[in-house]
């Protein structure tokens, strides 16, 4: 292709004031790119993709999200190939975004840089392992705080991403609490597709982590609370068809007043809120999920004690300047499950 500059700079102009055109005809209230701060290392714009764009390719070519692939959701170490893994959640989230966010005619890119982004920050073994991360660290362990650190910090050999800031503030605050998906933790992002992803997390895992549980044999269909299997569905397509649909339709009516939210209805709120429930007493807490959740978070333990008394012993992912508990927590969150247990056993570490 010819540079900038070449004989097809004048194509190139072409195709990014198409570009810059296409976003411009987005609803009012979508993030655009000639509306942001931009980012904090100013950059010539790419002339052939706009600045989200830009995002969610530099994230899909970061060793963080690489990782993904062989990091727990649930079910760990799985005998089945067909369990959901971070990567293929992480996938379903960018999915359900930008469904949403073309339905509505806000910002699909922002929505998928958003989406690709928000669980790079997991540790290996799931929840449990984060947890056990938290309990750890001084500062305790939120795997949300952690996406973020990759993207600004430790990619790029430390230089970060440099991202653009509403792609970042979605990826921070992804993240809510127990009580209902539609609680806060960590405020609320500041643009509607930020919010999106936030909803499109939960729309993921909670349809997911049914189809892995009734294929584990730890519930039937028929166990689902019935409140859900009559508002949402009984099969996976039909829930995910449900939440999605019911979003759009409850989030598009508030557009045209002065405040307008990404939300459910009531009464698909109040059927996703239990079932969530049911899948954290049923699934999540189950004794063979815990099981096997205390045996990830002894390895994590054993390594981060390991690595926060030897930090010259870590090869990379952690910046030198850092205090040693600090590097230990990046190196091991960034681990696989399979890298993390390999480590425990070649340093011949107890239990």
């Amino acid at each position: 292709m010819h540079g900038p500059n070449g004989p097809g700079a004048s194509a190139l102009t072409a195709l990014r004031a198409t570009l810059e055109a296409r976003e411009a005809a987005l609803s009012p209230l979508a993030a655009r790119e000639n509306t942001s701060a931009g980012r904090e290392r100013p950059e010539a714009p790419d002339p052939l993709r706009l600045a989200y764009q830009v995002d969610r390719d530099r994230i899909v070519h970061t060793r963080a999200f690489r990782r993904l692939k062989h990091k727990t959701q649930v079910f760990i170490a799985p005998d089945s190939d067909h369990v959901v893994t971070r990567m293929t959640h992480t996938i379903e989230v960018q999915q359900v975004a930008r469904t949403i966010a073309r339905a509505l005619n806000l910002n699909e890119d922002l929505a998928e840089a958003a989406g690709v982004g928000h669980d790079l920050g997991h540790t290996p073994f799931g929840h449990a392992g984060e947890e056990r991360l938290g309990e750890l660290l001084p500062d305790g362990f939120r795997h949300n705080e952690q996406s973020l650190r990759i993207v600004e910090r430790l990619e790029n050999d430390g230089a970060g991403l440099n991202l653009m800031p509403e792609t970042r503030e979605a990826i921070l605050k992804h993240s809510k609490e127990r009580a209902s998906v539609a609680a806060e933790a960590w405020g609320t992002a500041s643009t509607l597709e930020g919010r999106i992803v936030k909803l499109a997390d939960s729309i993921a895992y909670l349809n997911h982590d049914i189809q892995d549980a009734i294929r584990a044999g730890l519930i039937e269909v028929d166990a689902l609370p019935s409140m859900a299997l009559g508002r949402l569905g009984r099969t996976h397509t039909e829930r995910i068809g449900a939440l999605v649909t019911d979003c759009v339709v409850t989030s598009h009516a508030t557009f045209e007043g002065a405040q307008p939210r990404i939300a459910l209805s009531e009464p698909v709120l109040e059927a996703t809120d239990a079932l969530r429930e049911f899948m954290f007493d049923r699934v999540y807490h189950h004794p063979s999920t815990l099981e096997a959740a205390a045996r990830g978070q002894r390895v994590v333990e054993v390594l981060f004690q390991y690595y926060e008394a030897h930090p010259d012993d870590i090869p990379g992912w952690s910046l030198p300047d850092d205090p040693p508990w600090r590097r230990a927590a990046d190196y091991v969150s960034g681990m696989t499950d399979g890298f993390a247990a390999r480590r425990a056993r070649a340093l011949r570490l107890p239990d």
